[in-house]
């Protein structure tokens, strides 16, 4: 919750409070970004012979549209991933609803009225059923409703959009809301950091603000009605603080940790060629998360000592077809020559559902993240997984390759799974070309029922990487983007760690290797607990990696077991960060989390 502003002795300094969602120290002028239609929609009357040429706009508008938000996931995949990227899913389903189509045609052609105005009220319409619906999922996607419309508005009355990549000095964006194209647009160097009026923790654009690296606050309420364009503001990113005007003091104790920081992030580059090892010997493997071959660069650049988690996802976006065996073996072999020695895991697709895949028209759920997708998908398209899995294992005769099966939750999916995984073995042999015939298999555990159960599953594969991400949601029962609900959504909350000690101990016992990877491995605090749980194998973003590499080498083993220790007699989360917290204080240098106000 935002506090009231507050006022320093000099009157032109005044402090914003709001949510704290990408660390880091800025200091800028602000650049007032308006992601709105600069003008409203007015009705007007058409003659018979103007609607054709209103119908064609509208048609346009949807062609154009398109073509921008696809343009824009291939972007944000290319920056961040295909999980980031299908957050434009929703937007290019309402283009392809036949139904809206049809309607603003058929009313054009009644009523005589011009394209925007009838499609705004068809929209209006539209966004009040979904306002209406019992099913939370559905309700919250009325902000993407609302981007898309406002994108198709702007198309039709030929507006140009205020647009962040013609920005060229250092500034501060201040902003209503920024939605997640916007915020991957920005260009790192001149956008330093931003703020908004709303937004929470776990939004597709604070997550996509620590994906790139750029402080951010969200949540202080009608800040960019207040500021005056051109101020200059202190972004503390770390703490939530929203510093407009500094005084001199503030400005040079601001500046002095800016400085600070700098040299922090830039002494930890050395470690890149140093082993994590913590203070009493004990070796913990940082591997990375990648998205295409692309990544590759960061990853090695950063330390990583493989891929961790290689989603497969992007192969199969943005096209009106389904990729070929040679296409996806192309792709594979690319990141597994480059890889060699380092072994590389890769995930099979976890498209259906939620994914966008209007080539093979499947069904919109209600609730896509518990539906057909992943593994269920591939069982029953068998056709499509057999291609994938072959391209996959003649990639393996290229470098060290791990094939790995998504959202698991019972042990027959993994039987059927494996038995493709054989014809497909069988075939390549048959067709004398070249693969690991003792490849690993393993699976994700990030479905609860797969926790409790992984001490069966642990006999049919050779490795577990759980996925904290997606086990922290199901077991919560918290939609993490959903941010009316996104307290809930809590890392570090007892039933998620008894699960996670769960698996660890069950993988311990039948010999199995296990890893993490998602957000948890990548913050200080997770990254101690699972370490103290015995997990020697983290797979995180590139860009964290040195942070906790330099976390880990400075505690001890024994320390992060004792800590785990004392975690289980918890009954709440927020007790289990009393007893992290002063391990991060000491091993993490104040100027890094503490402000210095």
């Amino acid at each position: 919750m935002r506090k009231k502003a507050k006022k320093s002795s000099q009157l032109d300094q005044i402090i914003y409070y709001g949510i704290p969602v990408s660390e880091g120290v800025v200091i800028g002028n602000v650049y007032k970004f308006d992601s709105g239609i600069s003008k409203p929609i007015l009705e007007r009357n058409i003659r018979k012979s103007e609607i054709a040429s209103e119908v064609l706009k509208f048609e346009n508008a949807l062609i154009q549209t398109r073509k921008e938000l696809l343009e824009i996931q291939t972007k944000i995949a290319e920056a961040m991933g295909s999980d980031h990227a299908d957050i434009f899913n929703a937007h290019l389903l309402v283009l392809e609803d036949s139904t809206i189509m049809e309607e603003v045609t058929k009313r054009i052609q009644h009523e005589l009225k011009n394209a925007e105005f009838i499609f705004s009220d068809v929209m209006k319409q539209f966004t009040k059923v979904f306002s209406e619906m019992q099913d939370e999922y559905l309700r919250e996607r009325i902000s993407d409703i609302k981007d898309v419309t406002r994108r198709i508005l702007r198309n039709i009355k030929g507006e140009k959009k205020q647009d962040l990549t013609q920005i060229k000095e250092e500034v501060v964006v201040i902003a209503y809301d920024l939605s997640p194209s916007d915020t991957v647009l920005m260009h790192k160097e001149n956008v330093v950091g931003f703020a908004t009026d709303i937004g929470g923790k776990t939004s597709h654009t604070a997550i996509m603000a620590r994906s790139l690296g750029i402080p951010a606050v969200v949540g202080l309420h009608d800040v960019s009605r207040r500021i005056p364009l051109g101020s200059t503001v202190i972004l503390d990113g770390t703490k939530g603080l929203l510093i407009v005007n500094p005084v001199s003091d503030t400005l040079k104790k601001y500046s002095d940790t800016k400085s600070l920081i700098e040299i922090y992030e830039e002494n930890l580059k050395s470690l890149k060629n140093i082993e994590t090892v913590t203070k009493d010997g004990r070796k913990i493997e940082l591997h990375s998360n990648i998205e295409m071959p692309e990544d590759i660069q960061s990853l090695l650049s950063h330390g990583a000592l493989g891929v961790g988690l290689y989603r497969t996802e992007f192969c199969y976006m943005n096209r009106t077809d389904l990729p070929s065996e040679d296409e996806l073996f192309h792709v594979y072999s690319k990141v597994v020559r480059k890889m060699n020695p380092k072994p590389v895991v890769i995930r099979t697709m976890d498209m259906g559902g939620d994914k966008f895949l209007s080539h093979l028209k499947l069904p919109v759920e209600l609730n896509p993240f518990m539906g057909w997708r992943a593994i269920r998908f591939c069982l029953e398209r068998i056709d499509i997984f057999k291609t994938q899995m072959r391209a996959i294992l003649r990639a393996s005769a290229f470098g060290k390759t791990k094939i790995m099966y998504p959202m698991i939750s019972n042990l027959n999916e993994v039987i059927q799974a494996n038995s493709i995984l054989k014809k497909c073995m069988k075939e390549l042999k048959n067709e004398h070309l070249d693969y690991d015939e003792n490849i690993e298999i393993g699976i994700m555990i990030e479905i609860p029922s797969a926790a409790i159960t992984s001490h069966f599953l642990a006999n049919h594969v050779q490795f577990f990487s759980i996925g904290t991400n997606d086990l922290i949601q199901y077991t919560l029962a918290v939609d993490r983007i959903n941010e009316r609900i996104a307290y809930l959504y809590q890392p570090f909350h007892p039933g998620v760690l008894r699960l996670i000690q769960m698996v660890v101990q069950a993988a311990s016992k039948n010999k199995v290797d296990v890893s993490v990877c998602g957000e948890m491995a990548g913050d200080p605090a997770g990254a101690i607990i699972l370490v103290g749980m015995g997990i020697t194998k983290l797979s995180l973003s590139s860009m964290f990696i040195p942070k906790i590499k330099s976390i880990l080498r400075a505690i001890t083993y024994a320390e992060a077991e004792d800590l785990v220790n004392k975690t289980m007699h918890c009954s709440q989360a927020v007790e289990i960060k009393e007893l992290v917290d002063p391990i991060i204080k000491r091993v993490v240098p104040n100027f890094v989390n503490e402000t210095v106000l």
